[in-house]
Order: C-alpha cells, then structure tokens, then sequence
C-alpha cells in the first residue's frame, strides 16, 4: 500500500527527468577530472596559468569548462597521444633492456642457471602481454645464442 502511493507521487517523466540529471552530473564530473588532470599536465602552461584555468573551472563550473574545451581542446587529444606515446616507448625500452641483458655477458655466473632465469623473466614478461611472440622469440634466441 506503502508503495502504491510512492509511485502516484512521482510520475514517470519525473524519472526521466531525474535520470537525465543524474546523467549530465557524471557527465559534469568526468570532464571536471578530465580538463584538471589536463591542465596540470601541460608542461607548457606556467604555475600562474595552471591556477587561473584551475579557479575559473571550480567557481564557474559550467562556463569554466565550456570555456576551457573551447580554448585548449583541440590541445588535449594531442597532449594525451604524446603522453600515451611517451609511456610506451618507455615500456619498450625497459623491456629491450631487460630481455637485452643476459648474465654470462656482464660476467655473471653464466652456465645454465643463468640463461634458466633469464628465460623464465622473458616468459613471464610475455605471459603479463609486457612483450608480444615476436620478441619473446628474438629475445629466447639472443639468450640460447
């Protein structure tokens, strides 16, 4: 009975229109956290700059952020491939450098035992998807070599 008169109470446009909100406020916060993280990223805005965009998006919410994707969006995308770009072939190297170095060429013990260890850091580097099948193999036949 309870129930039947909550449901007269709110109509269903109502719940529509409650949906919407609650999606355009995630919305709001996720371009919020999106233009931030943005903002303090760029290595080419100085610290005055990074304050001012920082204040005008929380105290003019809406504005601040519509004024912000107008001004420096274009901006983000390639600021964000750069650093996507940047953090893989940082990836690439440490593994390069990692599959690259065997002990019996630093004058480490050598023998078996090391190339055992080694071979089980380059299988685990493939296992994790760190490397693809190709290098494995590149890497496993600098290791048996």
């Amino acid at each position: 009975m309870i129930a039947t008169s909550l449901a007269g109470d709110y109509p269903l446009l109502n719940l529509f229109w409650t949906i919407a909100e609650i999606f355009l406020w995630v919305l709001w916060i996720f371009l919020l956290i999106r233009v931030l993280d943005d903002v303090f990223r760029d290595d080419s805005l100085s610290g005055g700059a990074k304050a001012a965009w920082a204040i005008l998006v929380v105290l003019l919410p809406f504005l601040g952020i519509f004024i912000y994707l107008i001004v420096r969006g274009k901006g983000m995308g390639e600021r964000s491939l750069k650093q996507a770009q940047k953090q893989e072939e940082q990836l690439r190297s440490y593994i390069r450098e990692t599959a690259g170095s065997t002990p019996g060429a630093e004058g480490g013990t050598g023998g078996t035992g090391g190339h055992v260890e080694e071979l089980a850091k380059l299988a685990e580097l493939k296992n994790r998807g760190d490397i693809t099948e190709q290098e494995y193999q590149q890497a496993k036949a600098k290791v048996l070599s």
